[in-house]
């Protein structure tokens, strides 16, 4: 069978329209104040790069060197709850602060009480499933 020297059609033609989508997104973003909309993404880019990742990774060490040898897989059952966790705090850190309640029931015309506790529920329902998920694989490695 002959495959086309592009790959599968069908994967380019995805491939393309997310590029559109992408373009189409960043002249609508682009489109008000764009020296600071590139100077968050720069900024952004250097708080990640020279602050939260040395953080994290230090904490992933340290994770790893204190459950020691013999429960190393406990670790990733706290690694991806914690990394989801994290991750929803980033994005909604402005609202589970409470930063910008009164922006966003101006905009949404919904009140911002109670991201915190739902953050706090979320959190404590992927490490609850991730607690699940051990005892179940556990469980079945005992047998």
């Amino acid at each position: 069978m002959l495959r086309p020297v592009l790959g599968n059609p069908f994967h380019l033609l995805v491939l393309l329209c997310s590029f559109a989508l992408c373009a189409y997104a960043g002249v609508r973003l682009l489109d008000g104040d764009w020296f600071m909309v590139a100077l968050w993404f720069v900024g952004a880019a250097v708080l990640h790069d020279l602050v939260l990742l040395p953080l994290y990774a230090a904490a992933d060490r340290a994770l790893v060197k204190g459950v020691g040898s013999r429960r190393r897989v406990w670790v990733n059952h706290l690694r991806v709850p914690a990394a989801l966790s994290g991750l929803l705090l980033l994005v909604w850190f402005p609202l589970i602060t409470g930063r910008v309640s009164e922006r966003y029931a101006g905009a949404a015309g919904l009140s911002a009480d109670g991201y915190p506790a739902r953050w706090l529920m979320v959190t404590a329902v992927l490490f609850g499933g991730s607690a699940v998920v051990f005892a179940v694989r556990r469980r079945r490695r005992a047998r």
